[in-house]
């Protein structure tokens, strides 16, 4: 039987972050006893220290929000979809970071509640969740400078002129589940949430287990640290990214409707 995950094309740049999650669960008929395994092997924990469990949509108590029952009883309510799929593989890939954004978003719903508006810090706890990518530069000159020309939309000097960059003191990681779902499909306009991550020269030779451990723990400890708001991203688009995507010529990045240039009213702040 064809599952709902066949239609994923693993060899996909955007997918590197999971793809040793996805490993373990594509190897196994049932991919829902696989990803339970999975996290009781690695002892995954909430905020609460609370086992992970991944459980049926349908056993989401009726009126708890699903961001609570996380927090409370440790249990992820996980359709049989995409998205939830890729939510799962980001809880196996990067723990720490999704246990920081459910203790954020959890302490959020306690204090307002469920509204009609999240609330800035919930809204921006929640841009993390879905369509962060994370944009892992070196503490250089060198990253200064592709970081500042990204800011300011400088598409063809960021991806053209210092496409050399990437990979020796630049890489982009993708975090967002739905901005994962929407690769599985892609089209130029996608656009993620970049979050920055300042490294020492050395992340860049480790391996790609080790460089994930890293950014887990330093970016949990950036969430700790730090008032979230919607003002810590910058736009990425995506397809972009050198060697993410085919035909990224000039011409390809000349295209404003994707690769807008800054308007004068977005501010040019961004944290560091």
């Amino acid at each position: 039987m064809t599952k709902f995950y066949s239609v994923i094309d693993w060899s996909r740049p955007w997918l590197v972050s999971i793809l040793p999650a996805a490993e373990k669960l594509l190897a196994q008929e049932d991919w829902r006893v696989a990803l339970n395994h999975t996290a009781d092997e690695r002892k995954l924990r909430n905020h609460r220290n609370l086992p992970l469990l991944f459980i049926p949509q349908e056993e989401l108590p009726e009126g708890i929000a699903y961001e609570s029952h996380i927090s409370h009883a440790g249990k992820v309510p996980t359709r049989e979809n995409l998205h939830d799929f890729f939510n799962a593989l980001v809880w196996l890939s990067f723990p720490l970071i999704k246990r920081q954004l459910n203790a954020l978003q959890a302490a959020q719903i306690e204090s307002l509640g469920i509204g009609k508006s999240r609330g800035p810090a919930r809204d921006a706890a929640t841009i993390f969740d879905e369509n962060a990518a994370l944009l892992v530069l070196e503490n250089s000159e060198r990253g200064r400078r592709l970081l500042n020309c990204l800011r300011e939309h400088q598409w063809q000097q960021a991806f053209i002129e210092h496409r050399h960059d990437f990979g020796e003191v630049v890489q982009v990681w993708s975090f967002g589940h739905a901005l994962m779902e929407k690769l599985v499909q892609p089209y130029k306009g996608i656009t993620a949430h970049a979050w920055v991550v300042w490294v020492e020269p050395d992340f860049f030779v480790q391996d790609r287990r080790q460089q994930a451990q890293q950014l887990d723990a330093q970016v949990s400890a950036q969430l700790q640290s730090h008032t979230l708001t919607t003002a810590d991203y910058t736009p990425l688009p995506v397809l972009g990214v050198p060697g993410w995507w085919d035909g990224q010529d000039p011409a390809f990045y000349a295209d404003e409707k994707v690769f807008r240039a800054k308007r004068s009213s977005e501010k040019s702040e961004l944290r560091t």
